[in-house]
């Protein structure tokens, strides 16, 4: 039995073996897809010009407040701070999207494209709850890459990132959809795809390709303590506003007026609900959406137009996108009671013009 169980293994690797060469012959490989996307992918550098009062020779608090004392405050200097990024091209006419956080507060925008030509971009719009940026560069007959449907994808998919990290322009990376729906803290409508494909500073902003070689996120946060945790932002989200952001400069979002927190355990029992899942209503806004249509403080909004609200943070998300100026309808219980109440979700306040 013993020698059995020895070769039994042994003739299973002989059987892959054919498989495993040809997984690793050229029919198997990415080049060809990489070969495509790669113009349509570019680089981006910034300037920012900040000002920043000198600091005293000491640095030290209580020494540096005697010299301010004495001396005076030293006088504000212009520094020139550098960054880099990556973006892609969304249109064939320059249009290129990106992180907001690699134009933000940016005096100079340059773009570099694949072919080595460089142009200066301007910023056209931006979401910062989305922390993405659209940018435009004059130039015409450029590449560009078709913008898939993140919904669609499933945690296991293959990806694809491209971009400039560490100013090593044009580095691709691979791995896999980790997770989805990921919820960091770095935003109110956090939904982000969780990717295990190398990402690292300069990747800001590029493009998260799946295996057809459509875009599916952009990839934004990666967490310095951890190996290969990178986050990017699901490209649906980000087409729903790009009409407005490309229109208006800012992004047209969806309210309906009310601050909500998790339930306990405990609270879920005293409301009357199975299992503590939903939003708490804490705060209704006089005069909002919520309001009109008969919310009231304490009440634990469970669904929205059929889709189930398991935690506070999906309530706003859902509302966000697509919704405005449309009826919703909300599943709601009230004093272990379930009502369905009628909601108009308007444009968010501080989007109106």
């Amino acid at each position: 039995m013993r020698m059995m169980k020895m070769v039994v293994p042994v003739l299973f690797l002989f059987l892959l073996v054919p498989f495993i060469t040809d997984a690793r012959s050229p029919s198997g490989s990415i080049a060809p897809l990489v070969k495509k996307l790669m113009p349509a992918v570019v680089n981006i550098s910034t300037k920012q010009v900040v000002k920043a009062r000198q600091q005293s020779p000491f640095g030290d608090p209580q020494r540096d407040e005697f010299f301010y004392r004495f001396f005076g405050n030293a006088p504000e200097r212009e520094q020139v701070r550098q960054s880099l990024g990556s973006g892609f091209l969304i249109s064939s006419d320059g249009f290129i999207l990106t992180n907001n956080h690699v134009v933000d507060m940016a005096t100079d925008i340059k773009v570099a494209l694949a072919d080595g030509r460089i142009f200066d971009a301007k910023l056209i719009g931006k979401a910062i709850e989305l922390d993405i940026a659209l940018i435009k560069i004059d130039a015409e007959k450029l590449p560009s890459v078709v913008l898939g449907d993140s919904e669609i994808t499933e945690v296991g998919d293959s990806v694809i990132a491209i971009g400039n990290p560490f100013g090593l322009s044009h580095t691709v990376t691979t791995g896999i959809i980790s997770a989805k729906g990921r919820v960091i803290g770095v935003g109110p409508y956090d939904n982000l795809i969780q990717t295990d494909a190398a990402i690292n500073p300069g990747n800001s902003g590029g493009p998260l390709f799946n295996s057809a070689g459509e875009v599916v996120g952009i990839n934004t946060v990666i967490i310095a303590s951890g190996q290969n945790l990178g986050f990017a932002v699901p490209i649906t989200m980000v087409k729903e506003l790009l009409p407005s952001i490309k229109e208006k400069g800012k992004p047209d979002m969806g309210w309906l007026g009310v601050e909500a927190q998790p339930l306990t355990p405990d609270l879920a029992a005293a409301l009357g609900l199975p299992e503590p899942m939903g939003a708490l209503v804490t705060r209704v806004t006089k005069d909002g959406p919520a309001e009109k249509a008969g919310l009231k403080r304490g009440d634990v909004i469970v669904e929205l137009d059929g889709k189930k609200i398991l935690i506070p943070a999906e309530l706003p998300r859902m509302v966000a996108f697509g919704h405005i100026n449309k009826a919703v309808t909300l599943k709601v219980i009230r004093q272990s009671k379930t009502i369905l109440l009628k909601a108009i979700i308007e444009l968010r306040p501080d989007q109106k013009i």
